[in-house]
């Protein structure tokens, strides 16, 4: 459980447009899915900067249902486009136990 804030990652359409329109002719079909990555690099590194300063997160994907709120209480441009929720702030507990699937079945690494 979390006691704290959260904040938003949103990245500017505008950015991301630029670069499609840069490499448009050679990448165009591929860049939906390397922007995905680059918010996924984003998440992990915050969370990652949290936990090193002790505090607890937890990574929400409410959206779409929640982008017209969010974007009319904080001003956020209409050229933005909200990729999760990262709540964090102080731990009252412990997470959970999980189990993950082994990873080895997830994940493969070829020619090493």
């Amino acid at each position: 459980m979390l006691i704290g804030m959260s904040f938003f990652l949103l990245l500017p359409h505008t950015f991301s447009r630029f670069i499609y329109d840069l490499f448009a002719d050679l990448t165009a079909n591929r860049f939906p899915v390397w922007a995905g990555h680059s918010t996924a690099m984003l998440q992990f590194a915050a969370w990652t900067a949290l936990e090193a300063e002790g505090l607890g997160a937890n990574l929400q994907h409410y959206n779409p249902l929640v982008d017209a709120k969010i974007a009319e209480v904080w001003n956020v441009p209409a050229t933005w486009k909200l990729s999760a929720q990262l709540v964090f702030g102080g731990k009252t507990s412990e997470a959970g136990e999980k189990t993950f699937t082994p990873l080895g079945d997830k994940f493969k690494v070829y020619g090493a």
